[in-house]
């Protein structure tokens, strides 16, 4: 009976997904076994716990799996509810956090993964964009916390894990791609200091994704 409770996180180390859900456990404070798969040859387990993706992240849970990272992650906060929560307790908030987390992944990931795999004029013009998308990220944060943004060192919020464990390593991704010009908000830089885990994974990530 006792295994059933124990908590596994099936990831790969080059899987910004990943790194989410590593991140947000750690967080909560929740003990974790890490099982690394291989991306190329699935395991048998893997293939059991996720048949329809078969990709990382998943998490085992009381012997049910759990996959997609967007998904996991709102089933750690719910079944977690400690102090530290993800998303808001106003529903209001809690949707407008939702959508900015939506418009992270569709439009600021996509959008640096384009940075990674393109140079030149379409690199440029990537970076041109990310920096424009992140001026409107922060504009909504505004709007959305009037009283300051949910970037900060005493607490940890859903939009702070996605920044985190995609832009951690933003200073290596200035000085390799030259993003100097792209201007990170402030906000990014305070992420770096509660990242966890190898950053220099996360470009890894974001190119073999």
């Amino acid at each position: 009976m006792a295994e059933e409770h124990k908590v596994k996180l099936h990831g790969a180390w080059t899987s910004p997904y990943t790194k989410r859900v590593e991140l947000a456990l750690k967080l909560k404070g929740i003990l974790f076994e890490y099982v690394v798969e291989d991306l190329v040859n699935q395991s048998p387990l893997l293939l059991k716990y996720n048949p329809v993706h078969k990709k990382v992240p998943v998490l085992v849970h009381n012997g049910k799996s759990i996959s997609e990272s967007s998904v996991i992650l709102e089933y750690i906060d719910e079944t977690w509810p400690n102090a530290l929560r993800f998303l808001p307790k106003d529903p209001y908030k809690r949707a407008k956090v939702r959508f900015w987390a939506g418009f992270f992944q569709q439009h600021l990931y996509e959008t640096m993964f384009l940075i990674l795999k393109t140079d030149g004029e379409t690199q440029e013009k990537a970076i041109k964009e990310l920096s424009e998308k992140f001026g409107m990220l922060e504009e909504g944060m505004k709007d959305l916390f009037p009283d300051g943004t949910p970037f900060d060192d005493r607490s940890m919020g859903l939009l702070d894990i996605l920044l985190c464990s995609t832009f951690g390593a933003y200073k290596a991704q200035e000085e390799v791609l030259g993003l100097k010009e792209c201007c990170f908000p402030i906000y990014v830089s305070s992420c770096v200091v509660l990242f966890l885990g190898d950053k220099t994974s996360i470009l890894v990530g974001l190119c073999s994704h």
